[in-house]
């Protein structure tokens, strides 16, 4: 992710709704593809002041009104879409009258911008329902359970909400959005990190799967995750909470969940490789990164060694968690070979169409 400058010469940065210098509105203008400084317009909407630019702005509804966006969409004869590019894609939002939910779904939204900039940074396809996408993509943003003085008590009236994908759907439980319950669940399910865009990263994984892979690549996919049909999902999920992962999933796997099935394998090393993606393109756009990167898999692996043990060694500085693995295991760096291949077929595809 990169910086970007107001009018006034102020930085903005990619969730800013408003310049602390000169106390412009912001917003992301989907024309130049920047964080602009808005000027008004005298009938209403906003003009993007980025050079060059100019385009006639609207604000997204969730920024008007709900102010959990900082996105703005293109007015076109003094009219414009009520919602921008990436919220868009939602179907369930939380429950407003519920305290604090308003500002957990602003984490939810953050966390999704940035997911759709890396996967628009690597040109992958997505779309919604009646567009010309063969898996429509959709987030329903859902709680079973409420806070309660700090904790978060289950609602008897409500079924279990789990965080997962189901055929082009994505459902994240809100509590997730909550950092100390968040943490708590890292720390009881053993996992090195747990985070919100974590989430995202690893739920569009399996949204790929279905989109890039069933139907049309499952072969070569069984050939280097393992076959997805034997054991069962359900099987594999029971053995993995009853057994754990095994001993040696580290030479195998990025992670211990990863082992439990082809199907979270795909998930969590799709997750990894945005990743990777997203922190590089943040080193590189701050001056982080002395390693030549030239979109090769092998390039990117060192540039984002050599990064990721800088910040690693900064985040121990602080008493912070490690940002990247110290190894890359040779199994893994076959599975990442294979995404990053699917991914440039991709691209290629979407560009030709």
């Amino acid at each position: 992710m990169q910086t970007f400058s107001c009018r006034c010469g102020n930085p903005l940065f990619f969730e800013n709704t408003h310049c602390l210098a000169c106390e412009s509105d912001v917003g992301w203008c989907p024309t130049c593809s920047n964080i602009v400084a808005l000027e008004p317009l005298d009938n209403g909407g906003y003009r993007c002041t980025h050079e060059g630019c100019g385009t006639a702005l609207m604000q997204c509804h969730n920024y008007s009104a709900e102010n959990v966006c900082n996105r703005m969409v293109v007015m076109a004869e003094g009219h414009a879409d009520s919602l921008c590019d990436c919220c868009r894609y939602n179907d369930v939002i939380p429950d407003l009258s519920t305290p604090g939910n308003r500002e957990r779904w602003a984490a939810l939204e953050a966390a999704k911008r940035r997911l759709f900039h890396t996967l628009d940074l690597l040109k992958l396809p997505h779309g919604t329902e009646g567009e010309n996408i063969r898996v429509p993509l959709s987030f329903s943003f859902m709680a079973d359970a409420l806070p309660d003085q700090g904790l978060w008590r289950s609602t008897a009236s409500q079924e279990k909400v789990y965080t997962g994908h189901a055929n082009g759907h994505i459902t994240i439980n809100v509590k997730e959005a909550d950092d100390v319950e968040r943490e708590r669940l890292r720390v009881d399910m053993n996992e090195s990190h747990r985070t919100l865009i974590g989430h995202f990263r690893h739920e569009i994984g399996h949204y790929y799967w279905d989109l890039l892979v069933k139907g049309q690549d499952e072969s070569t996919s069984c050939r280097v995750f393992g076959d997805h049909n034997n054991p069962t999902y359900s099987d594999a999920l029971e053995q993995y909470y009853q057994q754990g992962a095994p001993t040696d999933w580290s030479t195998r796997f990025i992670s211990a969940y990863a082992s439990m099935h082809p199907w979270e394998d795909f998930a969590e090393t799709f997750a990894f490789y945005l990743d990777m993606v997203a922190v590089l393109d943040t080193a590189l756009h701050m001056g982080l990164s002395r390693a030549e990167y030239d979109g090769t898999l092998d390039s990117m692996l060192r540039a984002f060694h050599q990064v990721g043990m800088a910040v690693n060694e900064l985040n121990r500085d602080m008493g912070l968690l490690d940002l990247a693995p110290g190894v890359i295991a040779p199994a893994v760096r076959e599975k990442l070979a294979y995404l990053h291949e699917l991914i440039q077929n991709a691209n290629a595809s979407s560009q030709a169409a």
